[in-house]
């Protein structure tokens, strides 16, 4: 695991000189405290640094930028090719010799092999950087699922994201003269480059309001791109693109299989996957939440493991948060080296660490628990898998039960969805508590009247479209007048048309709730501690399995995961297979009631905030006062809003 940038520029670009790739390179210490190196080179215009955290071959021999023999292929890279040891076997079979151990040195001779479709042979998770001296072309590639991150920017800027943010051109995309690219693991490392862009993309804003996160290809600032999952890059000759590379049938569902079937495919690759992660030269353990993929996956390494395992848990001192009494159980079943944490957060000190590292507006509240476990994990090991993907791809979460029942509503007359709608808006006051059933019940039929993937989007939404109209002053939704955040949604599913609802709902958050939010926090949460986080439920080839199992293997009746649960039926206690998901939080509703109530009020209604001109002042006082006397949860919204003002505050004073 480590930390990538670099830049490369043509003779009409502007070239970066060795101090600022230095600077680019040394502000990712904390992805690669291990090593760092570069690679310049001002004649051919490339510049490369790297970070390096050792966890395979801790030589020299694994150190980065790297090259094959003669020279002519530069590489760095972030991640973990997992099947490297096959490959390499193939590749020494044909004439190759390796310098090294390192899955690295794997991918440079693959690229000689396949050229741009090197990336189709590897299973892991990366972002790639590889610089062909002789054709003077630079290739970025990201990992299929987008465990790993990689932001760039072109110039000129052509302003891609004002003129195509309605298009879906903004994934795969050709263009011309374009004289510097400059790319980089973390948005911090771009902006130390002089005259990077700073100003707030409105859609972006409107779009991290709406989801808690700002979607790919995007990033809050206008000019600058995330390279979705599953792409590749290419500059050559002041010619940029963006293509695709993993395209899996998402309409396929294969309905000659048994449920006892898909049990045996799932129990092969399942324990491979975990299998293959263990591979390590440094100390490896295991996230333990007490829900379903954490069980699974620590309970596999465990039955592989000669020696027991460690695994990690935090706990909270709330009940209603914490599931520490279903890890302590599991782990004593499994019989591993466990390490409990109880915590009380210093959220006043970890506020500002959690604003750093992730660069732009995250509002995932649920990042607060996930640094605190990853700071206490990377005391004992280097290495974790967690059981990050089971949700998605196996229909786990709740809300796919209200697709599902969503589905059979809309078998009523429209007019009678809309009269219900209405009446429950109107004349059924709200429940106060966020997790209660009843404000889930009244949230699920207010909505009934919306097309199904409106309904699921206000459903999902921090701020749904009638609050944001209230949020926002006059000035700002006249900026984003004719946008809809719906589109991010509408182009994943549009991959998936032919498949149920409760389908393509699953596998529209594999595209876009999956990379952007869940991926994203473990990433820089773990990151920010040196720490190597690998999901074996993310093997792409569990993946294209998922993909093609019907739904009614899922989700049965209100079971989900329901054959993953079947699968590993003997590795899960009968509490813990029948327990309903819980989730990673934090208990935001009490602290803005409470410790942090004087604080978000004097932050959101500061001058220096309402003067912005994004937000209606009278709303947001609305909102806290509702909050502050419980008349209503509004804590992810208000959470939302102080976070994106420290960021604010953070970046640009």
């Amino acid at each position: 695991m480590c930390g990538i940038c670099g830049a490369v520029w043509s003779k009409s670009g502007n070239p970066i000189d060795l101090p600022a790739l230095d600077t680019m390179t040394d502000i990712l210490t904390h992805r690669g405290p291990d090593a760092r190196g570069t690679y310049y080179d001002l004649e051919q215009g490339i510049a490369l640094g790297h970070r390096r955290l050792a966890i395979l071959d801790l030589t020299q021999s694994g150190h980065q930028p790297m090259s094959n023999r003669n020279e002519t292929v530069h590489i760095v890279f972030n991640g973990e090719i997992y099947n490297f040891e096959i490959l390499r076997r193939d590749l020494i079979s044909i004439g190759y010799n390796f310098k090294s151990e390192s899955d690295t040195e794997v991918i440079v001779y693959l690229y000689e092999l396949y050229g741009e479709n090197f990336m189709t042979y590897l299973n892991g998770m990366f972002a790639i950087a590889i610089w062909d001296t002789q054709k003077r072309k630079l290739i970025l590639a990201r990992d299929r699922l987008g465990k790993k991150p990689l932001f760039y920017r072109i110039e000129p800027d052509v302003n891609l994201i004002s003129e195509l943010k309605h298009h879906e051109s903004q994934y795969e995309k050709n263009l011309h003269g374009i004289y510097r690219l400059i790319f980089a693991s973390e948005l911090k490392s771009l902006k130390t480059i002089p005259d990077m862009p700073d100003k707030i993309d409105p859609y972006s804003l409107d779009d991290y309001l709406t989801y808690q996160y700002v979607p790919h290809p995007y990033t809050i600032y206008t000019g600058i791109s995330k390279l979705p999952p599953a792409h590749y890059a290419v500059w050559q000759d002041e010619k940029f693109s963006v293509k695709q590379y993993w395209k899996p049938d998402w309409n396929i569902e294969d309905k000659n299989f048994s449920l006892d079937d898909w049990k045996e495919q799932l129990r092969e690759l399942v324990t491979d996957a975990v299998r293959i992660r263990m591979r390590s030269d440094v100390p490896i353990g295991a996230f333990l939440s007490g829900g379903i993929d954490s069980s699974i996956t620590a309970g596999i390494m465990q039955q592989i493991s000669p020696q027991p395992i460690h695994t990690f848990n935090i706990g909270f001192e709330q009940k209603e948060y914490d599931e520490s009494p279903y890890a302590r159980q599991l782990a004593n079943k499994f019989g591993t080296i466990h390490h409990q944490f109880t915590v009380t957060p210093d959220i006043d000190d970890l506020l500002p660490r959690l604003i750093w590292h992730y660069d732009e507006p995250f509002a995932d509240s649920s990042a607060i628990p996930t640094m605190l476990l990853c700071e206490m994990t990377r005391r004992s090991v280097t290495v974790v898998l967690s059981g990050d993907g089971g949700d998605e791809m196996f229909a786990g979460y709740d809300r796919y039960r209200a697709v599902k029942y969503g589905n059979i509503c809309d078998m009523l007359p429209l007019f009678f969805r809309r009269f219900l709608a209405e009446y429950i808006q109107y004349c059924i006051p709200a429940p106060t508590c966020q997790r209660s059933i009843f404000r889930r019940g009244k949230r699920f039929l207010e909505m009934l009247a919306n097309s199904p993937l409106e309904r699921y989007l206000q459903w999902i939404a921090i701020f749904n479209s009638n609050r944001r109209n209230k949020l926002y002053t006059e000035e700002f939704l006249s900026t984003i007048s004719g946008y809809n955040s719906l589109d991010f949604l509408r182009h994943a599913e549009s991959n998936c048309i032919e498949r149920d609802f409760c389908s393509r709902i699953s596998f529209v958050d594999m595209q876009t709730y999956l990379p952007c939010d869940i991926l994203t926090k473990v990433d820089i949460a773990s990151m920010a501690s040196s720490l190597e986080a690998r999901s074996p439920l993310l093997d792409y080839r569990i993946a294209e399995t998922a993909i093609r199992i019907p739904l009614k293997y899922k989700l049965a009746g209100r079971v989900g995961k329901f054959v993953l649960r079947d699968t590993f039926r003997d590795l899960l206690p009968t509490n813990i297979e029948r327990r309903r998901k819980m989730g990673f939080g934090v208990p935001i509703d009490h602290w803005f009631r409470n410790e942090l109530k004087d604080k978000v009020r004097d932050l959101l209604l500061d001058k220096k905030t309402t003067e912005r001109g994004f937000f209606n002042k009278k709303y947001i006082q609305q909102i806290l006062n509702e909050h502050f006397n419980n008349q209503f949860d509004h804590a992810y919204r208000i959470w939302s809003l102080f976070v994106f003002e420290l960021w604010l505050r953070k970046v640009s004073g």
